[in-house]
């Protein structure tokens, strides 16, 4: 029997790999586990991707493409005359409220960088967008590197901790560091 031309099998294979860490955690990702769920034969992993670390660098790729499309797109339909500390509040508590298990995929991602050193320029490339981001909200880059290290802390006191999403003190709190009230770096008097 010929080979099968399938065009899509990298991407089932790169989709297979992420849900795969979504119900077992990284500790479960191997390639059998993959071209199971991807219902490939085995060797159509490794023909594709030689290495583990080969498909979580492919997986974290295209959860921080996502990631990146998502915050690209709340950024440009933030409201210009609203305070940008009321706006990210908002769209935190969006973010922290909704589809946990995807949260927990993409910061049990992110975090493989720490075991996997292929995996740390994606993660550092992921923060520095974020934060290119949302520069426009901010006055500067060095602001918008900490409001992505505030973003971070609450996403991971939500997911390790379960504290509650408190709106007000999250918007206080970014107002802080983006400058008075969070209006585009204007500062109380």
């Amino acid at each position: 029997m010929g080979r099968r031309y399938d065009p899509e099998r990298r991407q089932r294979i790169i989709d297979a790999a992420t849900a795969v860490v979504r119900e077992r955690g990284i500790v479960g990702l191997g390639h059998r586990a993959v071209a199971a769920a991807a219902d490939v034969p085995l060797g159509s992993t490794t023909y594709h991707f030689a290495t583990l670390d080969d498909l979580l660098i492919a997986a974290l790729r295209q959860i921080n493409a996502e990631w990146l499309a998502e915050v690209k797109r709340w950024a440009e339909g933030v409201d210009p005359a609203a305070p940008p500390a009321d706006e990210l509040a908002r769209w935190l508590e969006e973010q922290l409220t909704g589809d946990r298990a995807r949260m927990e995929l993409e910061y049990e991602l992110y975090f493989a960088a720490l075991r996997h050193e292929g995996l740390r320029p994606l993660a550092a490339e992921c923060l520095d967008e974020t934060a290119r981001l949302l520069t426009r909200l901010v006055p500067d880059a060095a602001t918008a590197r900490a409001v992505v290290a505030l973003m971070d802390g609450l996403t991971l006191q939500v997911l390790l901790a379960d504290r509650p999403y408190d709106r007000e003190d999250i918007r206080a709190a970014l107002a802080r560091i983006m400058g008075g009230n969070g209006a585009n770096g204007s500062t109380a008097g």
